[in-house]
């Protein structure tokens, strides 16, 4: 099963920081996870994809916070890691941890709870 746990996220005044986290525990699952990322939605918006790492290493990020935000991750910890700086206002979302699962025969996406991110004077 895998399950995706995750932590930080708050409120922020514009400017300021805040690190998010993404545990993943994936014990006795047929999936092997090749990347993960955070994606972010915003009340009447789409979700949109904010960072993503694969398991080669290679990341992308959305191009509004290019720059300001900072994926990592731990392998030894299976925790993904969102630095974000110089926060907006409009950055202001629930952030969900996503991870891509593959196995021989199935592809699945796995999510997380979601965190309120908040960036507000």
């Amino acid at each position: 099963q895998v399950q995706l746990v995750e932590s930080g996220g708050g409120l922020v005044q514009p400017g300021g920081s805040l690190r998010l986290s993404c545990a993943n525990s994936n014990s006795g699952s047929i999936f092997r996870i090749i990347a993960m990322g955070w994606y972010r939605q915003a009340p009447g918006k789409l979700r949109e994809l904010v960072a993503i790492i694969r398991s080669g290493g290679s990341k992308d990020y959305l191009d509004s916070v290019k720059g300001r935000f900072t994926i990592s991750r731990e392998n030894a910890k299976n925790t993904v890691t969102l630095q974000m700086n110089s926060l907006k206002p409009e950055d202001t979302a629930v952030y969900l941890c996503y991870a891509d699962g593959r196995s021989t025969w199935y592809k699945r996406d796995f999510w997380g709870q979601g965190t309120q991110v908040t960036v507000s004077a």
